[in-house]
């Protein structure tokens, strides 16, 4: 903010491009399911070029519309795929915590062991079995939070093809043919065609 670029120019006039082609646009909500609660984590591994650090993405779907998301850098360089897809998966398991908590507070009983998908089946591996702690002793311990959530049953990380993991949107730079398919699993389609 301090110095800004040409090439934060372009960025900014990008998304506002971006934004001014899709005004009609809007998040449409079935009513069903209303209390399925469903996670997607993704992130990518390395992908800042000046510190490498990796970038988590999490999207969570509810009464078949997004109704949460979000994209952050991870706050440690990460040594492989599986650990930044742990250190996301860890991030999003709070954050679906978090929401059951909110949806039993409002009185919508959450199914047991709500799942979470990821694309990553190592970083699925590392949740379930203590096996490989010698291969993540590195790792910190608030990020072995998600291990807990596993093995009590609170949360279910399940594999999800990369072709249906909807977090890539949040994640990674995808052709416009994946970027349109997963922004309708996401809910969003244009207020135009549902008037």
């Amino acid at each position: 903010m301090s110095s800004p670029t040409e090439e934060h120019w372009c960025a900014a006039k990008r998304i506002l491009r971006y934004i001014n082609g899709t005004i009609e646009m809007g998040t449409l909500y079935n009513g069903e399911s209303i209390t399925k609660l469903v996670a997607y984590t993704d992130n990518d591994f390395a992908g800042d070029l000046n510190d490498r650090k990796s970038t988590s993405g999490s999207v969570f779907l509810l009464a078949g519309g997004a109704v949460s998301w979000a994209s952050k850098k991870q706050p440690v360089v990460t040594l492989s795929t599986t650990e930044a897809g742990y250190i996301a998966a860890t991030s999003c398991a709070c954050q679906y915590i978090w929401f059951t908590r909110l949806l039993e507070k409002l009185g919508h009983k959450g199914e047991e062991g709500n799942i979470m998908y990821c694309d990553n089946s190592s970083t699925i591996q590392l949740s379930k079995h203590f096996v490989f702690h010698g291969k993540s002793k590195h790792i910190n311990v608030k990020f072995h939070f998600l291990r807990d959530l596993v093995n009590e049953g609170t949360v279910k990380l399940k594999y999800c093809n990369t072709q249906n993991q909807i977090a890539d949107i949040m994640t990674k730079p995808l052709k416009k043919e994946q970027f349109i398919k997963l922004r309708e699993i996401l809910g969003l389609m244009s207020t135009i065609e549902v008037s």
